[in-house]
């Protein structure tokens, strides 16, 4: 009997679209033959599985699940080949049952998320039987998982499923998790990194290269004022702190009110709740980027 190595499952894998764990079934059933073990899947009726598994995903939807406690949440992107299947209900059902599997399971990869159980039966298998039913090549693209320790995660699924974020806050108060006004508000910031695509929390946070590449820029720019060189300094600073403004989340004007900056919104809210507000990080899935 072949051993049956973690490559040879991969490329069963390959062939045939099946799951992981159905692979190594099947080649331990096979004594580790590949061509026979093609047929054991076959047998089981994961055929349709394997012609399936060529075609692409372009399409499906991004899912957000958080905890009950409001300290951790997870997101998923389960793709499929059309917007049709995307937008079916059964679809968006399979994607919740993943993300609450990620949830549930913190997994540290992909792999690990697709080996986790949710409801009796593996990630793998929810994916397998998603082919199945609906009757295309559907992939788990990637997930999420963020948790903030006495503090708080967020969701937003934005356009049916096309745009996912996750929002961490640090609080004051561990128990305003769970609050409703906190909630909603939450729901604004995540909605507000849905819409306004800023790159990081805060000015802070920003990449240094991208910094350094935009004041590059920026003084390029001023250099073709002819201005003397102390004046084309303060025209490139101040091109840097409209970038912030525009970029950084808690500088963005609040897009349900743009007389707010995020920043005032948040001391706005905490001061109501009697606590304080931080948002720390956040992550966000545009479908297929």
């Amino acid at each position: 009997m072949a051993e049956i190595t973690a490559s040879l499952v991969k490329e069963l894998r390959e062939m045939t679209g099946a799951g992981m764990m159905e692979c190594k079934k099947a080649l331990v059933e096979s004594a580790g033959d590949i061509d026979k073990a093609v047929d054991v899947l076959r047998t089981a009726g994961l055929a349709a599985v394997a012609k399936k598994a060529g075609r692409a995903t372009n399409e499906g939807t991004i899912a957000a699940a958080v905890a009950e406690c409001g300290m951790s949440g997870a997101l998923v992107e389960l793709n499929c080949e059309t917007d049709f299947v995307g937008i079916n209900e059964k679809f968006k059902a399979y994607a919740d049952k993943i993300a609450q599997a990620a949830l549930a399971s913190r997994p540290a990869d992909l792999a690990a998320l697709q080996a986790s159980e949710v409801d009796g039966e593996t990630v793998e298998s929810v994916v397998t039987e998603a082919i199945h039913t609906l009757g295309e090549n559907i992939q788990l693209a990637r997930f999420a998982y963020a948790r903030q320790e006495g503090g708080a995660v967020a969701s937003y699924i934005h356009g049916g499923g096309k745009i996912g974020v996750l929002v961490e806050f640090k609080l004051g108060d561990a128990a305003i998790a769970k609050n409703e006004d906190f909630k909603r508000y939450g729901r604004d910031i995540a909605m507000q990194v849905a819409a306004a695509q800023p790159v990081a929390v805060n000015r802070e946070a920003v990449d240094p290269s991208v910094v350094e590449h935009e004041m590059a820029i920026y003084k390029a720019q001023a250099a073709e004022s002819g201005k003397p060189e102390n004046i084309q300094e303060k025209m490139a600073l101040g091109r840097m702190e409209k970038y912030y403004k525009e970029n950084c989340l808690t500088e963005q004007e609040f897009v349900k009110n743009p007389d707010q900056t995020v920043t005032q919104y948040t001391a706005a809210v905490a001061k109501e709740l009697g606590t304080t507000i931080e948002a720390v990080a956040f992550t966000r899935f545009l479908l297929g980027a």
